[in-house]
Formats: structure tokens, C-alpha cells, sequence
């Protein structure tokens, strides 16, 4: 069953209901890095560990309740979920250091440069067609990013930790966009073949695994309050994908997907209230040039998508 198909079957359900699942996913997932800044400076390989097992959690216990159980590790392809787990974790990894080293608003921000990346990673890699409009949108949007990066950035030559603190900050972010692009093409490859449930254990298995094996690194002993930030984000992370995942059972992910943007109004009203960040202007015009960009690569590829619908159906078939 391709996108489409999909689509069509869940767009007639409740799409009301679908994108309240997605706002709340997206304002758990912003709890979720609260947490993950609340705890402070513990080495990203720990975060991603406790992030991972404890996302474990949730997930179970929706498989039980589905009795789907005995069935979710079941795969032909684990060598391809392992590869994406490494990639994934990778990838979280450097989001999770750049979120102890950034203000909360402008690293939920870079993180949207991801769907940016996508597309130009599609073009290259997948063979998809992106034409002019999509093209144009991937420019502009990265523009925004280096709107939001560049004062940072520029930091390196000031000399100061603080200052380098913080560039090395939105380099991680960006790097971690740019991974957790190619773990989306992964998936994309996956999901042909394999359930979501799947899809997610075998991650959560495998990005635990990985993160364990960053021990000689460095993990440092945790506070208990430190402790119990890390367990919550690891739960958040597992019921923000649950959530999120049942979003997509109600309506389209043309109608959805906006929603993911809600998180950038959630991370500066979070940000300032929690940790006393106020968003700089480059974080505010950058980003809405970025949240532009990005709904309109969205409504694109939903024009797209009716296009190819309408064809197939004047097209006889063979």
C-alpha cells in the first residue's frame, strides 16, 4: 500500500482527532527535550540510553494491549533496522548534546531544517523527481537556517567557552538535521515491507544498545533529579511516538504534518518560562521563513499528491 492509498483510506475517519493526537505528540516530544535540558550537562551517549530504554516502556504496553506482543520483532529485514538504528541514534545523539549547549527555542527551531534536507537527499539518493517550486522552497528555507545559525556560528572566533559552547551547539544541530534526514529515507524504505510497531521497537532495541556501548566515553554519576529527568524523557519519547503514530490512523499526513510547527511556539513559551530563554530575532525570522518554507514543500507535495490521483484515475488501466 503506497502513501496515497494510505491516505485515502484514513481521510474519511476524523481529522479533527488526528490533528489533536499530533499537537499533543509534538507538546510531549517538546517535554520530552525539556526534560532532556532540565537534567543538565550528562554526556549525550547517557541521554540517548535513557531516551531509548525507557521509550520502551509505553511502546510494550500499547503492544500488549493490542496483543501484538510476540509478533513485533518478527522482520526478513534486521540488518536494515539495525542500519537505521545506528543511523538514528546518531543522529539523536547529536540533537541531545546540542540541546544541552543551545536555548530550548533555537534548537527545536534548527531541527526543521531536517524535512529541508529530505528533499534534497531524495533528489540525490531516492532518484525522486523535485522540480523548480520544491527546489526554490529547499533554498529559501535554508536560508532561514543560516539566519538562525550564523550569529552563533561566528562565535567560534570570539575565543570564549561560552561562546564556542554554543556554536558547537547549532554545528550538532545541524548535523543531527542532516542524519535524522537519511534515517527518514530509511524508514521510508522500511515501511514497504514492515509495521510500525516493528519499526519502533527495533530501534528503541537497538539505539539502547548503541547508547551502552558509549560507557568508556564517559558517563558521569547522576543526581536523582537528574535520574528521574531522563526516565521522563525516555517515557515522553515513547508515548510522543505512539501518539504521533496514531495521528496518521485519522486524517491525511498532508493535513497533519503543518502541526509539527506548533512545537516552535510551545519551545520559546517553554523556553522562557523554564529556563528564562528569550528567542533572538535571527531565531524569530529565521524560523519563520524555515516554518514557511517547510508548509509550503508540504502543500506542494500535496498538490502533488491529488495530481497523481486524478491521473490514475483517467488513466484506463492496462
Amino acid at each position: 500500500m503506497n502513501r496515497q492509498e494510505v491516505e485515502a483510506l484514513y481521510a474519511d475517519r476524523n481529522p479533527l482527532t488526528g490533528i489533536l493526537l499530533k499537537v499533543v505528540s509534538v507538546a510531549t516530544f517538546v517535554a520530552m527535550a525539556s526534560l532532556i535540558k532540565a537534567a543538565g550537562r550528562v554526556p549525550a551517549g547517557e541521554i540517548v540510553f535513557f531516551r531509548s530504554a525507557f521509550a520502551i516502556l509505553p511502546i510494550l504496553i500499547l503492544l500488549a494491549w493490542r496483543h501484538e506482543l510476540r509478533s513485533a520483532l518478527k522482520t526478513t529485514r534486521p540488518v536494515s533496522h539495525v542500519a537505521r538504528g545506528l543511523v538514528g541514534v546518531t543522529s539523536m545523539g547529536l540533537g541531545f548534546f546540542a540541546l544541552t549547549r543551545l536555548p530550548l527555542p533555537e534548537a527545536i527551531t534548527l531541527n526543521y531544517a531536517q524535512p529541508l534536507l529530505v528533499v534534497v537527499f531524495s533528489a540525490l539518493f531516492m532518484g525522486e523527481v523535485v522540480r523548480l517550486f520544491r527546489w526554490s522552497a529547499v533554498v529559501v528555507g535554508l536560508i532561514g537556517v543560516v539566519i538562525i545559525s550564523w550569529p552563533k556560528l561566528t562565535l567560534f572566533t570570539d575565543g570564549s567557552a561560552m561562546g564556542n559552547d554554543e556554536a558547537l551547539g547549532v554545528t550538532a544541530a545541524l548535523l543531527a538535521a542532516g542524519v535524522s534526514a537519511i534515517a527518514m529515507l530509511l524508514v521510508r524504505r522500511l515501511v514497504h515491507t514492515e509495521k510500525t510497531a516493528t519499526i519502533v521497537l527495533w530501534f528503541s532495541l537497538t539505539s539502547t544498545v548503541a547508547a551502552l556501548g558509549t560507557i568508556p566515553f564517559g558517563w558521569v554519576p547522576l543526581t536523582g533529579g537528574q535520574a528521574a529527568c531522563l526516565i521522563g524523557s525516555g517515557i515522553c519519547g515513547g508515548v510522543g511516538q505512539i501518539l504521533m503514530t496514531e495521528s496518521y490512523r485519522h486524517a491525511p499526513m498532508s493535513t497533519i504534518a503543518p502541526f509539527e510547527y506548533t512545537s516552535m511556539i510551545l519551545g520559546i513559551a517553554v523556553g522562557f518560562v523554564v529556563f528564562g530563554d528569550l528567542p533572538t530575532i535571527y531565531t524569530l525570522v529565521g524560523g519563520t521563513i524555515v516554518v514557511g518554507a517547510g508548509l509550503f514543500i508540504i502543500w506542494r507535495e500535496q498538490r502533488l499528491g491529488l495530481k497523481r490521483g486524478q491521473a490514475r484515475k483517467v488513466t484506463p488501466p492496462a
